[in-house]
């Protein structure tokens, strides 16, 4: 759970700063890249529903694991953005902006054998080795993140508080 709520929290702190710089990127489009930041951990349903379910359900061959790469990403993205009413382009780019927030923070985690998933499927099944930089299942690192995205909420609010001050003179 402090993974899943850590990717959520970079996403909003990501999409926030980039929103100071783009003016098209308002609340909606940072909400959007929340979304995108979940898409990965949908390969979570293996937990519940088996492959060979799914492959019956869908008639095709299909494996979960493979949502968490960037194929995967990119294909949900694209079924996001396809769901969102207008704005398709920019909402498949939005979702796909969260999603790669995830997989590059998922790079840099520690894992067990050294190295990192195969998350750039389709261009490659290589592993590259894991810089190992955190454990995603420590609280410091959910702590340092909440911090970050607790800054970013305040000068945004800053931001809008003198938004709001130039607008009234």
């Amino acid at each position: 759970m402090a993974e899943l709520l850590s990717h959520v929290l970079v996403a909003y702190a990501l999409g926030t700063v980039v929103s100071w710089h783009l003016d098209w990127v308002t609340k909606r489009w940072v909400a959007i890249a929340m979304i995108g930041a979940l898409l990965p951990d949908l390969n979570r349903v293996g937990l519940f529903v088996a492959d060979a379910t799914l492959e019956t359900v869908l008639g095709v061959p299909f494996g979960v694991d493979a949502i968490h790469t960037l194929g995967g990403v990119v294909l949900l993205a694209g079924i996001g953005a396809v769901v969102v009413a207008d704005r398709h382009q920019r909402a498949f780019a939005t979702l796909l902006a969260g999603a790669l927030s995830h997989l590059l923070a998922d790079a840099l985690k520690a894992y067990a054998d050294g190295a990192a998933g195969a998350w750039l499927y389709p261009v490659t099944w290589a592993r590259h080795p894991a810089p190992s930089l955190y454990v995603s299942s420590d609280p410091i690192v959910l702590g340092v993140i909440a911090a970050g995205a607790l800054l970013v909420w305040w000068l945004d609010r800053a931001r809008d508080d003198r938004a709001t001050a130039s607008a009234d003179e």
